[in-house]
């Protein structure tokens, strides 16, 4: 399945899940001491392995963060190839002076905002939608 693709529908049904908990972005070397299963997603750059965790399990663990972020899971299956939806959603986000960092899963794409701005970003999304 290959998920939607018209951007009307993408909006429409985009539907916004405020997942529970606070997370981090940290930056690691040595990926050996951190467990697949406790990180929410990895990138691998030249400087180091960018990993997305849970602020608890980041402090447990002793990582350095500066950002403190809450998860937004848009709900809709988005396909990997729609035109669009990023671009829409962020901009309105920016209106708002909310900063947004976007990863893109297989089946929906993920927002991660300043954890102050949450609601207020649920609340624009959730605007966007209804247009």
């Amino acid at each position: 399945m290959s998920g939607e693709k018209d951007l009307s529908k993408l909006i429409q049904g985009m539907t916004p899940e405020l997942n529970k908990g606070d997370y981090v972005f940290s930056t690691i070397k040595d990926e050996s001491f951190i467990k697949r299963k406790d990180t929410i997603c990895e990138f691998k750059e030249k400087e180091g392995t960018t990993i997305v965790i849970e602020k608890k399990k980041a402090d447990e663990l002793k990582l350095k963060y500066d950002y403190i972020a809450s998860w937004i899971t848009l709900t809709i299956h988005s396909s990997l190839d729609a035109v669009g939806l990023t671009a829409i959603f962020s901009t309105e986000l920016a209106k708002n002076n909310i900063s947004c960092n976007v990863i893109a899963g297989y089946y929906h794409d993920h927002i991660f905002v300043d954890k102050n701005d949450a609601d207020k970003a649920i609340d624009v999304l959730k605007k966007i939608s209804k247009k």
